[in-house]
């Protein structure tokens, strides 16, 4: 929810099987919103994603068939199984939320949300993305594998028939509309954030280009989009201001793939969130 209201965009990282597909397909039928999924394969072409010219033989034309980017929820499954160059073409309609052929901009609708998945476990046949777009990304979240009880929750569910096909069934109604969260959207960019609040999110930016285990740390790009995160977590909790608690709550999630450890820290076992948390604790928060 916060990267919709934030208009930003999730990478997903999570083993096979802990339900990402499912919550795409839930989070669309709550907002009534259109989802699809990509599987990402290393023979997937730029235009299986984006869409392509196709000749239509009844008007001897050349006519654009939209590909599944054409899409409010986007679910971009194992995105680091594919080349760059599809990657790139991806990650470009995430950026400018159009995307060009023939030189003509089309542009995608609104609202657009991409979740890109990778799997953590597996590295063969794979193509990490780099820094820069991993960057363009708003939020990284890890999905872990439920406890016992949940996980005998999920079984029991089943067991008594649950069909992860039939959303509806399972009792998933729309709650609101596109044009709903248009108008939460705008409520959002006008959340107020002190110049206080707004240094200090400047501050811990900084300080993860100081820190000794991290080789490259935050850019400005993260800063903004810490302010963004803050502001949507703000707004969903009632308030019409942004508090250093609230930057502090997604920090993690905010800044932990923007961040690269020098190889020596790594191997000392260090990790992008605890080089955050000993930030958010050294760093001063604003009263």
């Amino acid at each position: 929810m916060i990267a919709l209201l934030a208009e930003g965009h999730v990478l997903l990282e999570g083993v096979p099987g802990v339900a990402k597909t499912l919550l795409v397909r839930a989070l669309g039928a709550a907002m009534a919103l259109d989802t699809r999924r990509v599987q990402f394969t290393p023979d997937l072409m730029p235009g299986d994603v984006t869409g392509s010219q196709v000749f239509d033989a009844r008007t001897a034309a050349f006519e654009f068939r939209p590909g599944p980017v054409f899409t409010n929820l986007l679910l971009a499954d194992e995105i680091n199984r594919t080349p760059p160059k599809t990657q790139a073409a991806l990650l470009e309609a995430m950026e400018e939320r159009q995307v060009s052929a023939d030189g003509a901009p089309r542009p995608l609708p609104r609202p657009f949300l991409v979740l890109a998945t990778q799997n953590p476990i597996e590295y063969e046949g794979t193509y990490p993305l780099p820094e820069a777009q991993l960057d363009r990304f708003l939020l990284k979240l890890t999905v872990p594998l439920p406890s016992r009880d949940d996980e005998c929750a999920i079984v029991a569910r089943h067991a008594a028939g649950f069909d992860p096909r039939d959303l509806a069934g399972a009792g998933i109604r729309p709650v609101a509309s596109a044009a709903d969260l248009y108008a939460a959207q705008r409520q959002v960019a006008q959340v107020t954030v002190s110049p206080e609040v707004t240094g200090y999110i400047v501050d811990l930016c900084r300080a993860t280009r100081a820190a000794p285990s991290v080789s490259l740390g935050a850019s400005p790009r993260a800063a903004t989009a810490l302010l963004r995160t803050s502001r949507a977590w703000a707004w969903l909790t009632g308030r019409g201001f942004v508090t250093p608690d609230d930057v502090k709550a997604l920090a993690g999630p905010t800044l932990r793939h923007r961040l690269r450890l020098r190889p020596e820290a790594e191997l000392e076992g260090a990790t992008a969130d605890a080089v955050i948390d000993t930030i958010l604790a050294t760093v001063p928060a604003p009263r």
